[in-house]
């Protein structure tokens, strides 16, 4: 099985932290983007960065910075397709992405998402966990899982048809894999879940304690 390009996603405007990258917010004395590299690049055969703006306030990573293609503030989907672009150029066939402000993502991820693609025509998967306590009372149209639509594997071969739905207005991740039949990778989420990501100031501050748990 050999291993897909890696793409972080650190386009969001983190607008509940003031503004500005959350991928630089420190926790355990390092960026979050520091924790998230460590965890991905074992995963992968190469790793990017999918950031709007100026590239150099990332210089100290090492890493390739690639922007959006798609005008506009288009969500995690236009990062998607900037790291499908990117792997093209590769000559990759599909890449894993990973969130800047989710720290403690599976080391398994890649592996995992990999497996569950296997017999797909084009791979693609999106990581899920179930829901647990309050959230498994919430209605999902029957489902008892929360997808994490930044954390998935994605075909380099839908690249143009992914460009074409995104100029036509589509923003929501999973309108777009339910239309291509993507499938799910479900990961446990104890003790807790793995895929907890920092919006807030409050999430900053437990993201540092779960750091001697992860």
């Amino acid at each position: 099985m050999t291993k897909p390009l890696g793409v972080i996603l650190a386009g969001g405007l983190a607008t509940r932290m003031g503004g500005g990258d959350k991928g630089l917010l420190e926790i355990g004395g390092r960026p979050l983007l520091s924790h998230v590299i460590d965890r991905l690049v074992p995963q992968v055969d190469g790793l990017a960065l999918n950031a709007n703006g100026d590239p150099e306030r990332f210089s100290d990573l090492n890493l390739p910075v690639i922007p959006d293609t798609i005008e506009g503030f288009a969500g995690p989907l236009a990062g998607v397709l900037a790291g499908l672009d990117w792997a093209a150029g590769q000559g990759a066939d599909s890449i894993v992405t990973a969130a800047a402000d989710t720290p403690f993502f599976p080391r398994d991820l890649a592996q995992r998402l990999m497996q569950a693609a296997e017999g797909q025509a084009y791979p693609l998967v999106l990581a899920t966990t179930p829901r647990t306590g309050d959230e498994a009372l919430k209605s999902g149209g029957g489902k008892r899982i929360n997808r994490h639509p930044t954390f998935g594997l994605w075909p380099v071969a839908l690249r143009d048809d992914l460009r074409a739905a995104l100029n036509d207005g589509l923003r929501k991740v999973v309108l777009w894999t339910d239309k291509h039949d993507g499938r799910e990778a479900l990961f446990p989420a104890e003790p807790f879940d793995p895929f907890f990501n920092v919006n807030t100031p409050d999430d900053l501050a437990r993201a540092e304690k779960l750091l001697e748990q992860a």
